[in-house]
């Protein structure tokens, strides 16, 4: 396949034609999309990256930044293009109040290193074995998001290489509509290269509650009081459809917590309450033990056509009851599971993270897994468009990193008044329209 690639470039690191690499690149977290790439590079230095995008861009070839390939839907293959395993870029440089991190680096690694200066970056994911870069083109967001807004909302500054290959440094003060562009931008303009994300004091301790309610109606009544009196740090809430469970999560940061206070006002189920006191770190990778198991099962290597939705809030209650209502353990799969985060629209600053137009709002996922004997993938991702054609006409979005067919029609409805910035921003930044194909956002 190399011959397809004529007179490539001097390079830093190393252009990969074997079947494994390519291989891997055609698959990601979903395992429903695989399109090969001609190649893969793994760029020695950043300007390996400005160097092979520049001569994708000379050749009309796609190109796509691939960090730990948990897309599910394809989003980051580059069919008969090269993608870029962006996980040898992974560098971080921590100060007193902002990290410098390169964006193949997981939000695992640079926890580790803003913590051994006593720092933490304002919002994490769930799952902490993510990208740097990969979240940033996405939005990132988490049970500290309430709080801070997304991850892209505590950027201040990237470096990036445009779809020309231009290698250059943004933020809201330099080259504004380019940095405005990449943020939650879906690699559609930039991909990106560094970023400058601010800092906080870290914690040393978190206490952490999980409550259990008797309806959905409960569980997002305390959801929104906590989320607008700001008592809990972190504010999350899950649902069991098959018992039905309600439950929240929340935890606080202070030093001598007041559990009466704290949870006095709320209308969980008493005598449920589980509470437990974490070091802060272990309770940001609280994860890590769930997806051991799911991996020793051969859960996380089945197909995960997921739903990501942004809700207003005075409709959340009703569409959450309608959607659950008819879902089955097969709709779900075996270690599917649904969540529902409040936010607060006025911290979500970033332009193309598209949300509904009311102050509260829920993000409302459906982490679908095509397990042995749950419905077949197909009909997993039928149902989410069909989910998502209901989100649209309440006010609500998606949160684009699941898995819902988007066509560019499609796509313009979505950014809605901030569509003519990204479309002049692709013509601008990446004019022969080779970035990050798989989103299909200026088509095919």
């Amino acid at each position: 396949m190399g011959d397809s690639l004529e007179d490539l470039p001097a390079l830093d690191g190393h252009v990969r034609f074997d079947d494994a690499a390519r291989a891997r690149a055609a698959d990601d977290f979903g395992h429903l999309v695989r399109h090969r790439p001609l190649a893969v590079l793994e760029p020695g230095s950043v300007d390996d990256v400005a160097v092979m995008v520049r001569y994708c861009h000379e050749r009309g070839i796609p190109v796509a930044p691939r960090g730990q390939g948990h897309a599910t839907g394809g989003q980051a293959q580059a069919p008969q293009g090269i993608v870029i395993d962006m996980g040898t870029l992974c560098g971080v440089e921590v100060g007193d109040d902002h990290a410098v991190v390169e964006a193949g680096a997981l939000w695992s690694g640079l926890l580790r290193a803003t913590l051994r200066r006593g720092r933490t970056p304002p919002v994490f994911t769930d799952y902490l074995e993510l990208s740097v870069g990969g979240t940033l083109a996405a939005g990132g967001v988490g049970g500290a998001a309430h709080r801070y807004g997304a991850q892209v909302d505590n950027v201040t500054e990237l470096e990036v290489v445009t779809g020309t290959g231009e290698r250059t440094t943004c933020s809201n003060t330099r080259r504004a509509d380019l940095f405005d562009a990449v943020l939650s931008g879906l690699g559609q303009c930039a991909i990106i290269t560094r970023a400058t994300v601010r800092l906080l004091p870290a914690p040393t301790a978190v206490r952490y509650y999980r409550l259990l309610y008797p309806s959905l109606a409960a569980l997002t009544a305390d959801q929104r009081t906590v989320v607008r009196d700001g008592r809990f740090d972190h504010v999350e809430g899950q649902v069991d459809a098959g018992e039905p469970l309600y439950q929240l999560e929340v935890a606080t940061f202070a030093k001598a917590p007041d559990d009466a206070g704290l949870l006095g006002d709320l209308a969980y189920e008493r005598g449920s309450e589980r509470i437990e006191d974490l070091p802060y770190a272990d309770f940001l990778d609280r994860l890590a033990e769930s997806v051991e198991l799911l991996e020793s099962l051969g859960e996380w290597a089945c197909p995960h056509p997921w739903l990501n939705v942004f809700l207003p809030g005075t409709a959340t209650d009703a569409f959450v009851t309608s959607a659950l209502a008819d879902l089955t353990p097969a709709d779900l799969g075996l270690s599917g599971v649904i969540l529902l985060y409040p936010l607060r629209r006025s911290l979500l600053r970033t332009p193309l993270l598209r949300v509904p137009d009311e102050e509260l709002i829920f993000l409302f996922t459906l982490l679908r897994t095509s397990s042995p004997g749950a419905a077949d993938p197909a009909a997993m991702v039928a149902a989410n468009r069909a989910v998502y054609e209901l989100v649209q006409a309440i006010g609500g979005t998606q949160y684009p990193v699941g898995t819902i067919p988007t066509t560019p029609a499609a796509w313009r409805r979505h950014y809605g008044p901030q569509w003519p910035r990204l479309a002049a921003a692709k013509h601008r930044y990446d004019p022969a329209g080779i970035l990050t194909p798989g989103h299909h956002v200026f088509g095919s």
